[in-house]
C-alpha cells in the first residue's frame, strides 16, 4: 500500500510540475491559463512536492501567499499519510 501511495504522489507531483511550467510560459505569452482551483488541487491531491519545486524553478505564483499555504499543509498531509502507512505496513 506504501508504495501504491508513493507512486501516486510521484505522478501527480511530475504532473503538478509539468502544469505549473506550462501555466508560467503561458502567463509571458499572455495566453490562455490554467485555473488556480486547478493548481491547488493538484498539491492538495498528492501533487505537493512537485508545485513546490515548480514554484521555485519557475518563479511561478511565489507571491500568492495561499499556493505556499495550500502546498505546504499538503505535503505535511501526505508525509503524514506516508509515515502512516509506513508505520502500520
Amino acid at each position: 500500500m506504501l508504495i501504491a501511495v508513493l507512486v501516486e504522489y510521484a505522478v501527480v507531483s511530475l504532473i503538478a510540475f509539468i502544469t505549473y511550467g506550462v501555466d508560467k510560459g503561458k502567463s509571458i505569452e499572455r495566453a490562455w491559463r490554467v485555473p488556480e482551483k486547478v493548481l491547488l488541487g493538484m498539491g492538495l491531491l498528492g501533487g505537493s512536492a512537485g508545485a513546490l519545486v515548480a514554484m521555485n524553478i519557475f518563479r511561478h505564483k511565489t507571491k500568492h501567499w495561499y499556493f505556499w499555504v495550500v502546498n505546504v499543509i499538503g505535503l505535511i498531509i501526505q508525509a503524514g499519510i506516508a509515515g502512516y502507512l509506513f508505520i502500520i505496513g
